[in-house]
């Protein structure tokens, strides 16, 4: 029979994943601990071990494939003498539909009149505009084809360059005298079965040169992610400029202070630990919104955001408030490497109560991050430069960022995120407060 490899569930949410890559091949002796493959889920690479031991007898779903259901058997570990050369990939297991609710007795219900189905209107009305785009037009004037008499496939029944290809000169779209035909033709009796929903098909300019990329299951997610939070999550943007002369003084002095323990503060892991303060001290901004009640967190864990290959992911830093910054600088670097080979655990990615994404780096000096469902607010950080100032009520210049919370105004009064900015710019100007 042979020892089944089921698609593993790498995360309390995954249904489905990528086999991305296979480690191993058919003839292969495993024990417990070996790697056999690597799966994609929605976050990260992961790579799955063996549980049994034996020789891998037969892989039944190849690399690269997508959308493999948790269950699946991917592959089959042969015992000693065993032959499974003849085993089938058995599908993923599915929930037991629920039985048909029993037809209430009731009187027959009368068939209904046939409605007179509606004239076919023309393509384009009299006097109105044609839509279709320059290379359609150019196209149907090269080829004598009257642009009136086309149906468009593009956004908006607009006429694109496929729609004209295939278009004789003068000629009507086939599709015309058919619509006329049904338009004619007596409506049924029974309505059809509902059709399935149909898929809107995104038009671009194929005459521009081009090619097209697979979306990883990664960037299938944060496409779906932000758009669920930009569509759902009321924003509410406050900016404070921050001095950070302070702060980089006192980097200096701990990095000259750790340089033995080849420990090295960046200034985004002190501005973790001050999130993490400020997060401590508002603690009704470190809360998450469910719809019916308001989760209320007692510790802050801060997600970070990291740029890799495949997309931004967010590493977490637990009780970033308790932690030292040392600890801090050392779990961010040992992380954020992690999470660009594709290596994270799920609980290192999921969950967090706040985000923090820093853009200074490429020297953007402002910007409004989305928030990342279902934390209730993220922290934007922008590039610190040189400034003129107000310094002891005269005019000076100073090294100055600016900081933008997002946050979800369902859960989080105004007056509590800007009590909130207020602390985290303080902390930052004053940063002894926040370490001592």
């Amino acid at each position: 029979m042979g020892i089944e490899i089921k698609m593993p569930a790498l995360s309390p949410t995954m249904e489905e994943g990528t086999l991305a890559k296979w480690l191993v091949k058919e003839g292969d002796t495993v024990k417990s601990g070996d790697l056999l493959a690597e799966i994609e889920t929605d976050k990260a690479t992961m790579e799955f071990e063996a549980v049994d031991e034996g020789v891998i007898g037969k892989i039944l779903v190849a690399e690269g494939t997508d959308n493999v259901k948790v269950g699946t058997v991917i592959a089959v570990i042969a015992g000693e003498g065993e032959d499974v050369s003849s085993a089938t990939a058995a599908p993923a297991p599915s929930p037991t539909p629920a039985p048909a609710p029993a037809p209430a007795a009731s009187a027959p219900a009368p068939t209904p009149t046939p409605a007179p189905a509606p004239a076919a209107q023309p393509a384009v009305a009299a006097g109105s505009r044609v839509k279709a785009s320059p290379l359609a037009r150019r196209i149907a004037a090269d080829k004598g084809v009257d642009l009136a008499a086309v149906t468009g496939s593009g956004p908006n029944g607009r006429i694109v360059k496929v729609d004209v290809e295939g278009a004789k000169p003068g000629a009507a779209p086939a599709a015309a005298p058919a619509a006329a035909a049904a338009a004619a033709a007596p409506a049924p009796t029974a309505a059809p079965a509902a059709a399935p929903a149909e898929t809107k098909a995104v038009w671009f300019d194929d005459s521009i040169p081009h090619e097209e990329e697979k979306l990883s299951n990664i960037r299938k997610t944060i496409a779906r992610r932000l758009t669920e939070s930009k569509q759902t999550v009321p924003h509410i943007y406050l900016t404070v400029d921050i001095r950070l002369d302070a702060l980089l003084k006192l980097r200096g002095e701990l990095n000259k202070a750790l340089e033995a323990r080849g420990v090295k503060l960046s200034v985004n892991d002190l501005l973790i630990k001050a999130l993490g303060v400020a997060l401590a001290r508002t603690p009704k901004c470190n809360v998450t919104f469910t719809g019916d009640k308001l989760i209320k967190y007692s510790r802050a864990d801060v997600s970070v955001a990291v740029s890799t290959p495949t997309g931004l992911i967010t590493p977490i830093v637990k009780d970033a408030a308790n932690k030292s910054v040392s600890a801090i600088a050392t779990e961010m670097k040992d992380l954020a490497a992690r999470a660009r080979e594709g290596k994270l655990q799920p609980v290192e990615y999921q969950g967090g109560t706040a985000s923090l994404s820093n853009m200074g780096m490429y020297g953007i000096k402002q910007f409004e991050a989305v928030i990342n469902p279902p934390q209730g607010m993220i922290m934007a950080i922008g590039a610190g430069e040189k400034r003129p100032y107000i310094v002891d009520d005269a005019l000076g210049v100073a090294t100055v960022m600016s900081a933008t919370g997002s946050f979800d105004h369902r859960a989080i009064d105004g007056a509590d995120g800007a009590e909130m900015m207020k602390i985290f710019k303080e902390l930052v100007e004053a940063p002894m407060g926040m370490i001592a």
